[in-house]
């Protein structure tokens, strides 16, 4: 199991945000679940590039930090949900603005990110 080196800064609220939010997919998530997608393999192929694996840890991570609650339902095949709690809700409007962001500043962020991320031979 994944051991912590170094400890959690809780002094600042944008540590905080941080936090929840670590991760690569997790955004991806709570945007996908948001918008209605709350099957684990529905949720998959809305995120292929991401593994199985990687986003079932961060989906756990989501429902212990309580932005996301998991339903499961007893049946046979056995189903599972996920949907946003009302404090996952909260950023929806951080996770549209820094999108909005992102879309403004796409011509001057591309060729930066494209050059930074080639590799040299």
């Amino acid at each position: 199991m994944y051991e912590r080196k170094l400890p959690v800064e809780l002094e600042c609220g944008l540590h905080l945000f941080m936090e929840v939010i670590n991760g690569k997919w997790k955004i991806n998530l709570i945007w996908c679940i948001y918008k209605g997608i709350k099957r684990p393999g529905e949720l998959h192929r809305q995120i292929p590039k991401a593994s199985r694996r990687l986003l079932d840890t961060q989906l756990k991570q989501l429902v212990a930090q309580g932005i996301i609650v998991k339903t499961i339902f007893e049946q046979k095949p056995l189903k599972v949900e996920y949907e946003l709690t009302a404090f996952g809700e909260t950023l929806i409007p951080v996770i549209v603005v820094t999108a909005q962001w992102g879309e403004t500043h796409r011509q001057i962020l591309e060729p930066l990110l494209q050059s930074t991320t080639t590799t040299v031979k």
